[in-house]
């Protein structure tokens, strides 16, 4: 997804300088399975989310995610954790330097069947805590789902 218009006026400024971005994270569970989401860029499974934009309140972030990916209407139940750190950083094709602190919620969903009309991701799976070592997913999901699990 292109970055949104907040995001475009910083690099406007200081080019692929590194940022450091607000985020948040929708942890959706059924049972002892997780919804995980395959990316289009990276062609890795991640969880649904993205940035905060500015005046958002982070809860109300969470919900447009999952409605922009998915399609469908989120219901926030709890935090699970606040996560950031090397794990988050990334570096983009275009050179742009990028670090997340992200906010991952509970979420249950209105449907379970999605409309991934958006550019953003091909396919999602539910999986359980076992199978995440077989997918080429980014790691730091491991860590919130474990916490997930917990709760």
């Amino acid at each position: 997804m292109p970055a949104s218009d907040y995001v475009q006026g910083l690099r406007d400024r200081v080019g692929t300088d590194f940022l450091l971005l607000p985020a948040v994270t929708a942890v959706i569970r059924d049972g002892d399975r997780f919804l995980l989401a395959r990316q289009r860029d990276t062609q890795r499974w991640s969880l649904v989310g993205g940035g905060i934009e500015p005046g958002e309140q982070p809860a109300d972030a969470v919900r447009r995610e999952v409605r922009e990916e998915l399609g469908v209407d989120a219901t926030v139940e709890g935090i699970v954790g606040a996560y950031g750190g090397p794990p988050l950083e990334a570096a983009y094709p275009n050179g742009d330097r990028v670090g997340y602190v992200t906010i991952a919620y509970a979420c249950s969903l209105s449907s379970d069947r999605f409309a991934l009309e958006r550019a953003e991701l091909i396919e999602t799976s539910w999986v359980e805590l076992a199978d995440l070592d077989a997918l080429d997913r980014h790691e730091w999901i491991g860590q919130v789902l474990q916490d997930a699990a917990r709760s």
